[in-house]
């Protein structure tokens, strides 16, 4: 298996003139952002309510769960894969229509455009944990219980309203640059509503009524967001206050077994903070990371090609314990 050195380092370079100019085509102005934020951050709770009300009511079909866990994995994998390890830290190529797919599949996430979501990753890793990070729970933190509630909550949720306020698209250069990416970012609306859409058309063609459509909405669209959103966060909050450290870096960043597992391999946060440009989190063989199961499967079927991963020594360097000498000297 041909591997490639993982380095440890966000190279954003500065963004071109054309790719400065291409800024402008996004698909959601600043107001249009903050109110979709606010609709990501409502609306799914709002669907989990109704469908306690239903439940209560015995209204439930069995499609509408299966939508729940299949939109779940595939919504969350276009995350994980194809927004983080793919795009956000070039962990691995793929060809042109799988990295098409997996966009379709983050954008139906609702979690925001791949433009802004990359360019907002990539300012926390430059900025972990310090000023200029866009969603930490430690910096600008008040000492005691109410300032401890603020910063877990501003990580967790309150980020979303305030991270638009100015643009990250310095980060960016080499996604303002190609077409295909900006077409797929500017259509970002019509993926989120083909996520809440399509399962209901599927569960609606299953049990042939528009009660399962309904339901295949509900569950496989609003609750799997509601699901997928706070997972999502909690690796901003969660896993930069509870868990352990492995490996040496310049935040809070922890190792959560329960996010590992909920997430598809993104709650081995210390581990990616260690080396970001990895594309396997989970670096010991019991820290399940489903996401670099199918990268590897990609890559042994010859679709993943450049796959980057930390060596044994580069690991062994940054284990926490051991002096800086020996990160500096492998």
């Amino acid at each position: 298996m041909a591997v490639l050195e993982s380095d440890s380092s966000i190279d954003c370079g500065e963004a071109p003139e054309s790719a400065t100019a291409a800024t402008t085509d996004s698909p959601l102005t600043r107001t249009q952002m903050h109110l979709a934020m606010l609709a990501a951050v409502t609306l799914p709770p709002l669907g989990v309510m109704w469908a306690m009300y239903l439940l209560w009511g015995g209204w439930f079909d069995w499609s509408g769960l299966v939508a729940l866990v299949v939109m779940y994995i595939a919504t969350g994998l276009g995350v994980t894969i194809g927004y983080h390890r793919l795009f956000a830290h070039k962990a691995f190529v793929t060809t042109t229509p799988i990295s098409v797919f997996l966009m379709i599949l983050g954008g139906m996430s609702a979690q925001g455009p791949l433009i802004w979501w990359v360019g907002t990753h990539r300012r926390h890793h430059r900025h972990s944990d310090q000023e200029e990070d866009p969603h930490s729970p430690h910096a600008h933190r008040a000492r005691g219980v109410i300032g401890w509630t603020k910063g877990f909550l501003h990580a967790h949720v309150g980020w979303l309203f305030t991270s638009t306020r100015e643009s990250n698209h310095q980060y960016v250069p080499d996604l303002l640059g190609n077409p295909t990416i900006m077409r797929i970012n500017r259509l970002f609306p019509l993926w989120v509503a083909a996520g809440l859409v399509l399962p209901g058309i599927v569960c609606g063609l299953v049990t042939m009524t528009w009660t399962g459509a309904a339901l295949g909405v509900l569950w496989g669209g609003l609750i799997r967001m509601f699901l997928l959103h706070h997972s999502t966060w909690s690796i901003n909050s969660v896993c930069h206050v509870w868990g352990w450290r492995d490996y040496r870096s310049d935040d809070h960043s922890r190792n959560n077994p329960v996010m590992g597992i909920l997430s598809f391999g993104e709650g081995w946060h210390n581990n990616h903070h260690a080396f970001p440009t990895s594309a396997r989190h989970g670096l010991k063989w019991w820290q399940l990371d489903v996401s670099w199961l199918v990268i590897r499967s990609l890559q042994a079927c010859g679709l993943a090609t450049h796959v980057r991963l930390p060596t044994e020594s580069r690991m062994k360097a940054r284990r926490r314990g051991r002096p800086l000498r020996n990160v500096v000297n492998q």
